[in-house]
């Protein structure tokens, strides 16, 4: 097996702004499995507030490529395993894990729901981002979308715009990245109409969700709180639902894993991205089938995607059925 990786550009198609702040590009991470003629890809983004360093990770593949390319091909599981030996971060753990699944289904002609006897049909539609910004211009937005589903990003609370929001009998969510106070979640989760928001993603910074209550009207999503499978029994008192994403977690094997303790502990689930290219969101796709919620909206909101396979048009996931994850880079 053979491993190259290269570091990329995403740049958006406009201004990204969330409540940690505005943006116009992502650099990315691109790693590629290869192994008798079938290549295998993966991603990983450099996201600020999670304080990633591409160029570190580039430092940790030169430093373990060796001991990588010198696996033998075996199931995805079991190479997961030496990837948690090697302690690496989870975003590039997420990256290899996922790229070893695309080279795994690939050299076995399946697709990754073959692989793991997934549900791939009625699939539940993706929401769409809209950014930060004047309540007149969000809606407006919202308005001329062909899309059905949206996630509206916030920065504080304007009680006002929440108001509006509701006023257009949308299907929205609300997403503050962190940016909600303890008053504003009082006020959102006694307040009854709140409950036609179909979540209220990250409302506190990490580890403030104290203040939540899970039997209120907001149904309140874990993001930023929601790492990994450790995180699901202390969230379970103030989340009704969990942002999963493969970036946070560490990949395609720990996801899985999550989402059945995330369905024996009651929670809805979603499956969520950051803003990635086809590589990321193909990845994302294939586990559609197993949750409540999606947000794979990532590739959409590029300009340069650099690859093709699974995708999301208007909000509709479309799976190519190829072996693997389907990912092709466009050439």
């Amino acid at each position: 097996m053979k491993l190259h990786f290269e570091l990329k550009k995403l740049y958006l198609k406009e201004t990204f702004s969330i409540a940690y702040g505005d943006y116009d590009s992502r650099d990315t991470l691109l790693i590629r499995l290869s192994h008798q003629n079938c290549y295998g890809y993966g991603e990983c983004v450099a996201i600020d507030y999670y304080k990633i360093d591409l160029g570190g990770f580039v430092f940790k593949l030169k430093e373990f490529q060796k001991e990588i390319e010198a696996r033998k091909i075996e199931h995805p599981e079991a190479f997961y395993k030496f990837l948690v030996l090697l302690d690496l971060p989870p975003f590039l753990r997420s990256a290899l894990d996922c790229a070893y699944w695309d080279l795994f289904g690939k050299l076995e002609n399946k697709s990754f729901m073959e692989l793991n006897d997934l549900p791939f049909q009625n699939l539940v539609d993706s929401s769409i981002t809209i950014s930060v910004g004047n309540i007149d211009e969000q809606i407006r937005k919202i308005e001329k979308s062909s899309w059905n589903k949206f996630k509206v990003k916030c920065k504080g609370l304007q009680k006002n715009n929440v108001t509006r929001l509701l006023q257009l009998d949308r299907n929205m969510a609300l997403d503050s990245n962190a940016s909600f106070n303890d008053e504003d979640c009082i006020w959102l989760q006694e307040k009854a109409d709140i409950q036609r928001f179909t979540y209220l993603e990250q409302p506190r910074p990490i580890e403030h969700y104290h203040i939540l209550k899970k039997n209120g009207s907001a149904n309140w999503m874990a993001d930023e709180d929601c790492q990994n499978l450790g995180s699901l029994e202390k969230l379970k008192p103030y989340y009704k639902s969990v942002n999963i994403k493969l970036m946070k977690c560490g990949g395609l094997t720990p996801a899985l894993e999550m989402i059945i303790k995330a369905r024996e502990l009651g929670y809805k689930i979603m499956i969520g991205c950051m803003t990635e290219s086809s590589v990321g969101i193909s990845a994302g796709c294939v586990l559609t089938g197993l949750v409540d919620y999606t947000d794979l909206d990532g590739a959409n909101l590029i300009s340069n995607d650099y690859a093709t396979g699974n995708f999301v048009e208007n909000g509709k996931i479309e799976l190519s059925g190829k072996p693997g994850l389907g990912i092709e880079l466009k050439k």
